[in-house]
């Protein structure tokens, strides 16, 4: 008879997730996990696999949870402006209990370049990131809310790298005014 597991495998998923969040693949040891998940070694091995495979499951994870965080932002409001500064507010002013920054761009800094393997996730994620923008672009044009001469996909590579600088900022802290100073900079040349 199988035993069933004595833990929500969704929640200890986050915790790994915010654990890596907040400190990084290379820094996180095997004892991190157990420590944080509250579950032994061969429960994490057994459910999850190696940490690396862990650690992929948790980018995947956190794929789900930021794609959801775009989606809730940009519904919030209805003209293309709004729907931006809604986008680059969640990112700027995230939840107080979130660790700083953005898991999918801590990672592409630490291990996008030496990890094939999660490089290649990175680079879906942000791809869908820009193609989100791209698509949000296209439909402004449609609606007349942006100019037809402009190019929704180069306008969009410029947003996805602005919206990346952005969560990169969060993690040196500065002020809301110059998070707000940021993001009026950044769509004031979409308005021009």
């Amino acid at each position: 008879m199988a035993r069933t597991k004595a833990f929500e495998i969704d929640e200890v998923l986050d915790k790994a997730m915010r654990l890596f969040w907040t400190q990084g693949y290379e820094k996180t040891s095997m004892q991190d996990l157990v420590d944080t998940m509250g579950i032994n070694r061969k429960s994490i091995y057994d459910t999850f696999g190696d940490k690396h495979t862990l650690f992929l499951k948790t980018l995947k994870r956190y794929d789900a949870f930021a794609t959801g965080l775009f989606q809730t932002a940009s519904d919030s409001e209805t003209t293309l402006i709004g729907k931006l500064r809604a986008i680059f507010r969640s990112a700027a002013f995230q939840d107080p209990t979130s660790p700083k920054g953005c898991l999918m761009v801590n990672s592409a800094t630490e291990l996008a370049v030496i990890d094939p393997e999660v490089g290649a996730i990175l680079k879906e994620m942000f791809a869908r990131n820009q193609h989100q923008f791209a698509t949000m672009l296209g439909q402004a044009q449609l609606r007349g809310e942006l100019a037809t001469n402009l190019d929704p996909d180069a306008l969009a590579s410029y947003l996805n790298n602005a919206f990346t600088g952005l969560r990169v900022m969060t993690k040196v802290q500065p002020s809301d005014q110059e998070l707000d100073q940021i993001i009026d900079m950044t769509l004031a040349t979409i308005k021009s």
